[in-house]
């Protein structure tokens, strides 16, 4: 694929709109439309996303860390592309006024097992360049005076950003660049034309585009099958649920508390993050959404259930992880649940002190096998480049992970 200013026509008969469509206005999206413009400013960019207001579903929906990049496998993309975004995106935001702050975070464990996982977290952690401090009671007493361990990790490093103002300012410089973004704009059908695709809405608007960089999350696999890409994988919809430490309630949590990660399950488990803007974050659970863009029970789409629970790849996963499943669920709807898994890391916490927060989505790759995709995925169909799977870091390593989306264009 060469990357260069299109000749190709629409069927009208009229010159492209845009050599480079981007779709999806996340901080992928846009940081590889703007990191596009940087590298060749020549070319035409459009952005488009069938929302009404950038960064409306991922991007804008998680806890803000900057991720140090100490829990991935060495050697990974997500390793590499974390430790070099996080090092553009800080110097982004100082450059574009966006606030951050690297109040570092600590990994705490609260039994013997968890002791023992923390040398292999650490040991990941030196290969991929991350320092941390091993660190006894009185250490961890220091930094956080009401999390409870009998040892943890200090990540100093780790920063806290609000990600959707870095896609506002994001916007902002692509439109001063000649750029366009264009909000509900729900893509519908991408056809080839030859020496170019041709991108339509579902209200019958088109956009003729030499190339196309498909950064739709949460229907990022859906996009690439209907521009013609093959893969097996498939999007599945996991909400994480979040509440908030209520006023009186906030002196128990500095900065950033996570408990070791139990390796059998995906997720991170519940931590409790202080936010950029005031306020701190506890969770997220994580339990399937009964829609891609559903961020609480009472959201049903059939079409996304169907495509879920007729999925291989999601029977094999909830064979293999039901317990944990029963156990999120629980947590989803009942308080008391959610605080005592919260209690393992702060046992001063109360029920009062906890009042109902956000929900976020999160799009998971799952293969046939039920395994679910742990690093980013990319795959390419007729002049197209489609990420099928970004999950955390992804926020955080977004600029780099533009340099190799472009560098695939290129």
């Amino acid at each position: 694929m060469t990357l260069t200013r299109s000749l190709t026509r629409d069927p009208s008969g009229n010159r492209a709109t845009a050599d480079v469509l981007v779709i999806g206005t996340g901080i992928v999206g846009l940081a590889t439309a703007w990191r596009l413009q940087a590298r060749h400013p020549d070319l035409r960019i459009t952005v488009v996303d069938g929302a009404n207001r950038v960064a409306a579903h991922q991007s804008g929906h998680n806890s803000g860390v900057l991720h140090s990049g100490i829990y991935y496998r060495p050697g990974s993309i997500k390793a590499r592309t974390c430790r070099l975004g996080k090092a553009a995106m800080e110097a982004f935001c100082d450059a574009h006024q966006v606030g951050w702050d690297k109040c570092g975070k600590v990994i705490v464990a609260t039994t013997a097992d968890e002791v023992q996982r923390l040398d292999g977290i650490q040991e990941r952690g030196k290969l991929n360049g991350v320092l941390s401090h091993r660190i006894d009671t009185d250490g961890l007493r220091e930094l956080e005076p009401h999390a409870a361990g009998i040892a943890a990790l200090h990540v100093p490093e780790t920063g806290i950003v609000n990600y959707a103002a870095v896609c506002r300012k994001l916007s902002e410089l692509i439109v001063a660049a000649g750029g366009h973004v264009t909000l509900n704009y729900p893509v519908n059908k991408i056809e080839a034309t030859g020496d170019g695709l041709r991108v339509q809405a579902r209200d019958g608007r088109s956009v003729a585009c030499g190339h196309l960089v498909n950064c739709g999350g949460l229907q990022s696999d859906r996009l690439c099958r209907i521009a013609g890409g093959q893969s097996e994988v498939r999007i599945v919809p996991f909400r994480g649920e979040y509440y908030e430490l209520a006023p009186s309630g906030e002196h128990l949590c500095r900065n950033l508390i996570y408990p070791v990660p139990d390796p059998s399950f995906p997720f991170l488990g519940v931590h409790f993050t202080r936010m950029i803007d005031g306020g701190v974050e506890c969770g997220p659970n994580a339990v399937l959404a009964l829609a891609r863009e559903g961020y609480s029970w009472r959201s049903v789409n059939p079409r996304d259930l169907f495509d879920t629970l007729s999925f291989t790849g999601f029977h094999r996963l909830a064979v293999k992880h039901w317990r944990m499943g029963v156990g999120e669920m629980h947590r989803s709807l009942s308080k008391a649940a959610f605080v005592a898994a919260l209690r393992k890391l702060i046992p001063k916490l109360r029920a009062d002190d906890l009042h109902p927060g956000r929900s976020g989505v999160r799009a998971q790759a799952i293969g046939p096998d039920g395994a679910l995709v742990d690093d980013f995925m990319f795959a390419r169909s007729h002049r197209a480049i489609h990420v099928l799977n970004a999950p955390s870091p992804a926020a955080t390593a977004s600029l780099a992970i533009a340099e190799q989306i472009i560098d695939q264009l290129d």
